[in-house]
């Protein structure tokens, strides 16, 4: 443990306070933020950090605190750090949301990487969220997390832990407000979760407790007070902004483990046009690769893709390869041949190259912690667009091997670059998707300048954002699956990964069709909105489930549609402030316990909430209200929050409200965009915001600001300039006044 404090040296916003057998520094960001970290640890190397640590605040000074202890004030937070080495983080006015207790750390004799441990406390009242993708989420109950990117081998369910994306980040939410923590290591660990309880009458509350456990790797992190629209704001700023899919990307993907051929893409392709379904990309499989190696083509099944790609392009349809990491370890292999002349591939501690088993059959793997080997690997994209590809989907790259390690993965001895640091696996795994997104995007960038990459990816860490997405992976076909779904997107969202979304249907088998249905409606309001199954499941195509599937599985669709202008909107503002696109129902009033522990409701931006239906036969479901006045999208009936109410959910619908005064841009019959104006509550005022799509480049569109005002019977609407109001130059159309 620490020790004793003996002393402490001021500097630029904060300090270092050494105790008798270790020194802790507290550092505060200009962007509010508090670096912490103990024995030297600073705040850099780290994969996390976009552009490197933000300057200090010089507003913050160390100085000293009761009972021999010292503390930092800033604007947004105030750090205690008791005699002992114990670490409070307070709100402005004094009130503790966190209490760090002293770390412990266990050193090797013989030397080496150190365990550490380290215990906190929180409110009584308070929940935690984050941790990445959970399937028991997305309020995280009590129980013990891992910190180790894993295949499960398996479609998953909620019981199943870890999953394909970790990374050490929780938010916590009590009544004094919110903050967000991020231990930056990325070696395995476990976060184990108590949740508290207040007392009753004269009894003692017991507060909520956290304990961090790490394999190795520094004892430091970062600590964001706020709201979780600012905490998450400070995310971004730390860790880089989210990535921007192309508009097309925020429509309706379909995926088929099993295409076959040119011609079975093409009749899938017709199936969706002659019933007049909207689709905007198609994604191939691994199986269009030729033995599954990655970066070829099957010539006899797909003898003229880039043929096929411009002929879909025609059509408004994109064509996503999947990508991953493996390569067959087979000389005259052209990426396996141009790898071994680079070294790129990992090495065991006697140099050999580590193999394992994937798709391909023996295969090596990129050490991709190698700024050479990410310039390399970005550049065989080249192939892949050549081919007719506008967007990559990258899998199996937790990284996954079948070989028998006693994991899936590589052997924790294996060697990687780090950098130029030098390291072993076990500080490499949680990385190494990460930094596969990081070759793959930079190599896009400069093969295809004028255009923004799209990529979303199965396995990644803390800053993934930067270079795409993620989807939830195999997710098992049910209704637990289908609730997995949801609690996963908004997981992520709360960890700063706004785009990410389900495999419709689910991975491992056939649905019945009311699941299907379920779940391609709740597919319609989330990011990534892909219907996907695995080899040996039935296909996901709408119109394989009846016409009556079909039928409300083209209304989704159409809505989705019209809805385009909208998520355009979320995916912008996504990248300027860091909210997700799909948020909890607490988003804007994390004081509010009843919707705290809602988590079968979701706001999708400031202006939706959605309802989905999350259970089998249900017709009729209770929706938590936030405070305000809500419509019923579909009859226009007005709701008064906060409350619960009961509203109907036949098969036809997900049951959507519309906050009071929210304008929203959507797509109007023409084709152009409209805005659809939700009368304030008498008395009140509303708004939103619009941002045009500006194309797939890299222009950067105007953020147009509406008010709506309601005078007696009639709503006005302006567009709010600097040198004062104006008629908007988009149609309006109000509801809500019937």
């Amino acid at each position: 443990m620490p020790g004793q404090v003996r002393e402490a040296e001021p500097g630029p916003g904060g300090g270092v306070i050494r105790f008798g057998r270790s020194e802790l520094r507290v550092t505060v960001a200009v962007n509010g933020a508090v670096f912490w970290g103990w024995d030297g640890a600073e705040p850099e190397p780290s994969y996390a950090l976009a552009v490197g640590c933000p300057e200090p605040d010089p507003r913050a000074v160390l100085e000293p605190d009761k009972d021999g202890g010292w503390r930092v004030v800033a604007e947004r937070v105030t750090v205690v750090v008791s005699r002992h080495g114990g670490l409070d983080v307070c709100t402005p006015g004094g009130v503790v949301l966190r209490r760090d207790l002293p770390p412990r750390w266990w050193e090797p004799v013989g030397g080496g990487a150190a365990r550490w441990m380290q215990r906190s406390e929180v409110a009584a009242d308070a929940r935690f969220f984050g941790l990445g993708g959970r399937a028991g989420g997305p309020r995280l109950r009590d129980g013990s997390y891992r910190l180790w990117n894993s295949d499960p081998g398996r479609a998953f369910g909620p019981g199943d832990d870890p999953l394909y994306l970790t990374m050490p980040m929780q938010l916590v939410v009590a009544d004094a407000g919110a903050h967000l923590v991020f231990h930056d290591n990325t070696w395995d660990g476990t976060v184990t979760l108590r949740e508290g309880e207040e007392g009753a009458g004269s009894g003692h509350d017991r507060p909520g407790r956290c304990e961090v456990r790490m394999e190795g790797g520094p004892v430091r992190g970062w600590v964001i007070v706020g709201t979780p629209a600012r905490v998450l704001h400070t995310w971004a700023s730390l860790t880089g902004a989210p990535a921007l899919p192309p508009a097309w990307a925020l429509g309706h993907h379909h995926a088929r483990w099993g295409f076959g051929s040119e011609h079975e893409v093409r009749r899938i392709v017709a199936g969706y046009q002659e019933r007049g379904l909207p689709l905007d990309s198609v994604h191939l499989d691994i199986d269009h690769y030729e033995d599954h190696q990655v970066f070829t083509v099957d010539q006899r099944r797909f003898p003229k893709l880039p043929g096929l790609a411009d002929e879909l392009r025609r059509d408004g349809i994109r064509l996503v390869s999947i990508i991953d990491p493996a390569v067959r370890a087979a000389p005259g292999n052209a990426v396996y041949d141009s790898g071994s002349v680079l070294d790129a591939f990992v090495r065991d501690a006697s140099g050999r190259t580590v193999r394992g088993e994937v798709w391909a059959g023996e295969s090596v793997f990129p050490d991709f912690t190698h700024a050479r080997v990410r310039k390399w690997w970005g550049d065989l994209y080249e192939e892949r667009l050549d081919q007719g590809f506008a967007g990559f989907w990258h899998d199996m790259n937790e990284p996954t091997s079948f070989s028998a390690f006693g994991e899936p993965t590589l052997p924790r001895s294996a060697r990687h670059a780090l950098e130029g640091r030098g390291g072993d696996h076990r500080e490499a795994h949680n990385v190494y998707a990460l930094c596969m997104a990081r070759a793959g995007y930079e190599g896009l960038r400069e093969l295809s300048p004028h255009e923004r990459p799209f990529l979303f990816s199965r396995s990644g860490w803390a800053g993934a954002h930067r270079y795409g997405g993620t989807w939830s992976g195999d997710v098992a076909t049910g209704w637990p699956g289908l609730r997995a779904s949801l609690s996963l997107v908004l997981g992520l969202g709360l960890c700063g990964v706004p785009y990410s979304g389900p495999d419709v249907g689910g991975h491992d088998g056939v649905p019945s069709p009311e699941l299907y249905l379920r779940w391609f409606q709740l597919g319609a309001y989330l990011p990534l909105f892909r219907t996907h199954a695995g080899p040996r499941a039935g296909r996901r195509e709408p119109w394989e489930f009846g016409p009556q599937v079909l039928e409300h599985a083209r209304e989704a669709l159409l809505e989705r549609r019209r809805l385009m202008p909208y998520f355009v909107t979320l995916a912008q503002l996504a990248r300027r402030t860091g909210a997700p696109y799909v948020r909890p129902l607490w988003w804007a009033a994390p004081e509010d316990r009843a919707l705290r522990d809602c988590e079968d409701a979701f706001l999708l931006g400031d202006c939706l909430l959605v309802a989905p239906v999350l259970d089998p036969g249900v017709e009729r479901r209770a929706v938590r209200l936030p405070r305000g006045r809500w419509y019923d999208t579909l009859t226009g009936t007005p709701y008064e929050g906060p409350a619960q109410v009961l509203v109907d959910a036949p098969l036809s619908r997900t049951p959507v409200f519309a906050h009071a005064g929210a304008v929203l841009p959507v797509r109007g019959e023409d084709g152009g965009t409209e805005l659809e104006v939700w009368a304030p509550a008498p008395g009140r005022t509303g708004g939103g915001l619009v941002v045009p799509d500006a194309g797939d480049g890299w222009e950067v569109a105007e953020i147009e600001r509406y008010v709506a005002r309601r005078l007696g019977r009639r709503v006005v609407v302006t567009r709010e300039r600097e040198d004062g109001p104006e008629e908007p130059s988009y149609p309006v159309r109000v509801r809500g006044l019937g």
